[in-house]
């Protein structure tokens, strides 16, 4: 990229005067030192600098430096991007269908010290499957959780990062990937072809009908994942077929980590439940195109469907929308924990050269005049620290704390070893029982416990950690002899025994691992069936329903 593309691409903010109101034009006007003065510093430097400069590299620092000031959310993609956007606003890209993952390998040091991840060297990091998508092309060409990425197309993935492996699995459609992997109990690494296809990430995740005889009338529930093209359509699909197929009555709607998206998808959402013609959202913002209201357009199809709603603290824009236009109008009860509070509406602007820009133009507010957003980033303009105004976001009807206490199953996670074992105990089962009925047994859970003594695995709880750290101390300081022995003599107490450590939080442990070896069987919506069993807001709700 040369200096004119540089230029070409900051003169997009200067807009013909004669066309400007005084205001604008006094903008503008600012806007244009602005430019001048980065101009003239890039062609300084590239008269001057001792070697020669990358301009696309420059230039893209230069923008994201600039948009970074300004919100997480106003963002530069350069044509070559231009993948990331599409998924972003379609749900599509052309790929194989599976999450990976680098981590180091299992049995390192990194693992295995005392039950604490290390800081590892980036060469010696494995790419591994987590989670090829059920009916995708990974899962149907035979790839499995827990394979490990050897090399893709021939190139060795040691050393790449998470980033650059996906870009090489990711491709034009129709085109063929050779992915060389290694599988726990197969000898040699062996290879397979995948032909790339258009992914799309199904919005609904989830949906089923609850029966039983504590309820009254049947309960559809639907886990609804993104506001993309057509999720709409698809979670009015799956309503039908719950209301008209399977006698569902009431309905749990779970927006539970959905950070949103378009939000016409959402205004159709809220148009089955809400009168036509009702205000759901106004954005404003400084230009006259930035203000608007969003009403809905058509006659309910389920006016008086009963509704509840479980939100989440990564429950985000469009779904804050539909959430909280939901409680606003008296047509749904939230559970969970206050939402994110992400209110700022983005438009995706073209700019030379094949870019694009999503620009923050306008906050969202709801029917009662609340605004949903929970920072004002205005202050960063202002070169003020950001912080976090709890006031934003909704809040649900009944609140489900959701703090978690830090014990041995956070050590068990994210060192791995739920998925390692997860992964063994698939080469050694065929089948297991149905989602809604699997549950390990105590034997199970033994031979988890010797499989992790075989792994060396030890677990150093935060307070041992801390008392280690104090002795490691006091052997530097004028600590007299005798009370550093006594200090010494008093750590074992507190380097807790791992087993015992599982057997105070078995049903934990058994959720967390059962959740992973499900997945391996099941896919995405087995592993979701067999979450709602152990879900507080899930059942929280059911009682609601009663």
């Amino acid at each position: 990229m040369n200096r004119q593309i540089v230029i070409s691409l900051l003169s997009l903010f200067l807009i013909p005067g004669s066309f400007l109101s005084a205001q604008e034009r006094q903008s503008t006007a600012r806007a244009e030192e602005s430019i001048n003065i980065f101009t003239d510093v890039l062609r300084q430097v590239d008269v001057n600098y001792v070697d020669t400069l990358n301009y696309e590299q420059l230039t893209e620092t230069a923008i994201n430096a600039m948009l970074r000031k300004i919100d997480p959310y106003t963002v530069y993609y350069p044509k070559k991007n231009d993948r990331d956007l599409r998924m972003m606003t379609t749900g599509k890209y052309g790929g194989i269908g599976s999450i990976i993952q680098q981590r180091p390998k299992p049995g390192s040091k990194s693992q295995t010290a005392k039950g604490r991840k290390t800081k590892v060297d980036k060469d010696s990091l494995w790419t591994y499957a987590v989670n090829p998508y059920e009916g995708k092309p990974a899962q149907r060409a035979g790839v499995q959780a827990g394979d490990r990425i050897v090399s893709v197309d021939g190139k060795s993935t040691k050393g790449m990062s998470v980033s650059e492996v996906s870009n090489n699995l990711r491709g034009v459609p129709g085109t063929t990937v050779v992915l060389e992997l290694e599988r726990e109990g197969v000898a040699k690494p062996f290879k397979v072809e995948i032909v790339r296809e258009d992914i799309h990430m199904d919005p609904v995740q989830y949906y089923a009908a609850f029966k039983a005889d504590s309820l009254p009338e049947t309960v559809g529930y639907i886990a609804f994942g993104e506001f993309t093209e057509g999720s709409a359509l698809a979670f009015s699909n799956a309503l039908d077929d719950l209301y008209y197929n399977q006698g569902a009555r009431k309905l749990i709607v779970d927006l539970r980590g959905n950070g949103g998206g378009i939000v016409d998808e959402a205004l159709q959402i809220v148009n089955l439940f809400v009168e036509r013609d009702q205000m759901i959202v106004e954005t404003k913002g400084k230009t006259s195109n930035s203000n608007r209201i969003y009403k809905t357009r058509n006659n309910p199809r389920y006016k008086d469907l009963p509704l509840i709603v479980l939100v989440d603290k990564n429950s985000a824009s469009a779904s804050e929308i539909v959430s909280g236009a939901l409680q606003d109008l008296g047509r749904a009860k939230l559970i969970g924990q206050r939402t994110f509070g992400k209110g700022l509406v983005q438009n995706v602007r073209p700019v030379v050269y094949g870019g694009h820009v999503k620009v923050t133009t306008s906050k969202y507010y709801l029917p009662s005049g609340r605004c949903i957003q929970a920072i004002d980033y205005s202050e960063a303009q202002k070169g003020h620290e950001l912080k976090k105004d709890t006031a934003g976001g909704i809040l649900p009807d009944i609140v489900i704390d959701d703090s978690t206490k830090v014990d041995i199953t956070y050590s068990l996670y994210i060192n791995h070893y739920l998925f390692d074992y997860a992964t063994r105990y698939h080469r050694l089962h065929d089948s297991i029982a149905a989602p809604q009925e699997f549950e390990l047994t105590d034997k199970e859970i033994e031979d988890f416990c010797n499989w992790l003594d075989e792994r060396g695995f030890t677990y150093e709880t935060e307070t041992s950690k801390f008392f280690s750290d104090m002795i490691r101390m006091a052997e530097h300081e004028d600590i007299d002899s005798t009370t550093l022995e006594k200090l010494k003599a008093f750590e074992p107490e507190l380097t807790p025994d791992f087993r015992e450590a599982i057997r105070r939080n078995i049903d934990e442990v058994k959720h967390l691992l059962g959740n992973e070896i499900v997945l391996r069987y099941y896919y995405q919506r087995g592993q979701a069936a067999y979450q709602l069993r152990y879900d507080p807001e899930f059942h929280r709700a059911l009682t609601e329903c009663k």
